[in-house]
This record gives C-alpha cells, structure tokens and sequence, in this order.
C-alpha cells in the first residue's frame, strides 16, 4: 500500500502565548507534520498570535517560553514566519523599520519574524495543501 504524499501547511496562529494553548498546538502539530515528512511553508500569526513573536516575552522559570521554542523552531527549519502588521500594531508589536516609521524608542520583533500584510498569508495558504487555523480557546 502507498503511503498518501506529503503535504504542505500555511498555519495560522491567532491565540495568544500563556491565555490560550492556539500556540502550543501549534507547534505540537507543526513538529509531527516535519517528523512525518511533511512541510510548513508559512507560519502567520494574526489578532493575538502577534504575541507570540514578541522579543520581550519574559515567562517565569517554571513555565514553557513558547516564543523561545516557537523561534527555534523556525529557524531550525527555515520556515517563514510573518506578523499581520495591523494586529502587530495595535498590539504594540514593532520591528525596527515599523518603530522608526512611528517614531517608537524600540522593536521587539526581530529575525525570524516579519511584519508584513495579508498578502503574504494569501500567497501562502495558495502554495499549500492545507491552511490550518490554531485559535483561542473559549
């Protein structure tokens, strides 16, 4: 029997580290997906999720640092991994060009994140097999 072939996930995050589990399932399936050899092409966080792409996400020594683990990760597999800018915004979520451009003192979103629009979510989930969405719990 042939076994069924490889596919290729856009995720999408939307919940955040520490009030939501969106971003530990996340990765729990991101990590089986690559162990069963299959791809991420995208990681795209949007509304809460931008959290999780914050540099100054500081969690108690007894808890998982899911920003730790989710950066990581990425850069272990080379996966892009994209901010939605207004979520990132009203969030208060900068890289270095979007503090400058608001005259902010400081980023607190660096490499292997980007800040960029939906455009970049829609090219992806068009590249993949499957776009799974990874939300709040209610």
């Amino acid at each position: 029997m042939d076994s069924p072939p490889p596919q290729s996930f856009a995720l999408v995050i939307t919940g955040a580290p520490y009030s939501s589990q969106a971003p530990q399932t996340a990765l729990n399936f991101a990590e089986a997906a690559i162990r069963a050899g299959h791809k991420v092409n995208q990681v795209f966080l949007y509304g809460d999720g931008v959290h999780l792409a914050s540099n100054f996400a500081s969690p108690p020594s007894d808890e998982s640092d899911w920003p730790a683990l989710w950066r990581v990760f990425i850069e272990s597999h080379q996966i892009p991994a994209t901010c939605c800018v207004a979520s990132a915004l009203r969030r208060g979520l900068l890289d270095e060009t979007e503090s400058r451009r608001y005259e902010k003192t400081g980023a607190n979103v660096t490499a292997p994140y980007a800040i960029a629009g939906l455009g970049e979510w829609l090219e992806s989930t068009l590249n993949s097999s499957r776009t799974l969405y990874f939300n709040p719990d209610h």
